[in-house]
């Protein structure tokens, strides 16, 4: 039976030590920054709580991220702006930010489990992409917890400032309550211009 162990078992068999999980959150969003984490677990762990944070609820979302955190070897996170959204469009600002968020492990990854299916280029790093990865691969579901809780935090602070959008529930995502709100309002300076903020 698999389990989500399977991918860092047969990659520390074969020597590697430093396995960083990555994955993103944010990229169907309307507003706000696409946010990518790392997480590098120590050899052998197993951490019950963790699953792909789509499946958990807030609570238990954070409760697991609690424990990556104590566990980890390292938690790192790498953020794009809208700005960098709109220039290099949504697929690789969401690299780039993986790209920084492995970039920034402390002690640094000797291998990355990519969740999807591509990687940023020139990865000084050997690696792997793993479609569904924060089902099939611890690390990747922790850097799912990760990424996901941080963003959301985010999108609840940028709620204070312009409450309107319903940020504090929707956090950047579409809504028909979103959609309103910028029908009514117009863009804010975190919406993603390259992305369609209007219906018609």
């Amino acid at each position: 039976m698999s389990s989500l162990l399977d991918a860092e078992r047969r990659l520390w068999t074969r020597g590697y030590q430093r396995i960083a999980g990555l994955d993103e959150a944010g990229r169907g969003c309307l507003a706000g920054p696409v946010v990518a984490a790392a997480v590098i677990l120590p050899h052998g762990a197993s951490i019950p709580a963790i699953r792909d944070s789509k499946s958990l609820s807030e609570a238990k979302r954070m409760a697991a991220r609690e424990q990556i955190e104590a566990e980890a070897l390292s938690v790192s996170v790498g953020i794009c702006s809208p700005e960098e959204i709109d220039e290099l469009n949504i697929l690789w600002a969401a690299m780039e930010a993986m790209r920084r968020a492995a970039s920034d492990c402390v002690p640094g990854p000797d291998f990355l489990l990519v969740d999807g299916n591509q990687c940023f280029e020139d990865s000084p790093w050997p690696y792997e992409t793993v479609v569904k990865g924060d089902t099939s691969s611890q690390s990747i579901a922790a850097a799912s917890i990760i990424a996901k809780t941080e963003r959301d935090a985010m999108m609840r602070q940028l709620h204070d400032e312009h409450p309107a959008y319903g940020w504090e529930s929707n956090v950047g995502y579409p809504t028909q309550a979103h959609y309103a709100a910028l029908a009514e309002h117009g863009a804010t300076p975190y919406h993603r211009r390259s992305f369609t903020l209007f219906r018609e």
